[in-house]
């Protein structure tokens, strides 16, 4: 594999001159390849405090769910999904949320257990979002809460729907079964009404 190593070292090496030359005002030649940028300038929305641009991309992203699928199957269900190791000799018998598809502790896998309806949780901590990252669908601002739930032994965030959460409030789990994000979007946290 040495040669590989070499051969892919050539071709940094390569991109580095191909860049100087660019930069330099060197004229290429017609047969180096070049990456373009092809989009547009970012739009500077604030630069007060700090720099906050408006970055819109255009991308299509696949990406595989694989042994979680059946969490984010359940939640478009309205069901919340966790994980418990089923090792008897690891020591974590709680849940984990979100799921692992293999135990963290002992690496062996995980079983899958529905936590009971209605799923109400105690807000551990939370941040108000005033500027989300490109493809973030919520509104901002917005709350993002960070949820204890009994015997589960990671702590599961997500957004507050309403209202203005403090540490200690009681929150209860709302699920998007009608027209569905597929994404953790279909949970959202509300505060409970008991």
């Amino acid at each position: 594999m040495a040669g590989t190593d070499g051969d892919h070292s050539d071709t940094i090496d390569r991109l580095l001159v191909t860049r100087r030359d660019m930069t330099e005002g060197k004229k290429m030649k017609s047969t180096d390849e070049c990456t373009k940028y092809i989009g547009e300038p970012a739009t500077v929305l604030s630069s007060e405090r700090a720099v906050v641009i408006e970055w819109p991309r255009s991308l299509t992203h696949r990406h595989t769910y694989g042994k979680l699928t059946p969490f984010f199957k359940a939640l478009t269900e309205g069901r919340l999904l966790a994980t418990r190791c089923v090792n008897p000799e690891c020591e974590e018998k709680r849940l984990w949320l979100p799921p692992r598809a293999d135990c963290p502790d002992c690496n062996q896998p995980m079983a899958w257990q529905e936590i009971l309806q209605p799923v109400i949780g105690t807000v551990h901590t939370y941040a108000r979002v005033e500027y989300a990252g490109t493809a973030i669908e919520p509104t901002t601002p917005y709350y993002q809460v960070d949820v204890e739930l009994p015997g589960v032994c990671t702590i599961f965030k997500g957004c507050l729907e309403h209202g203005t959460p403090t540490i200690g409030m009681q929150v209860e789990a709302r699920f998007r079964t009608e027209n569905p994000t597929n994404t953790i979007l279909d949970i959202s946290w509300v505060p409970h009404a008991g």
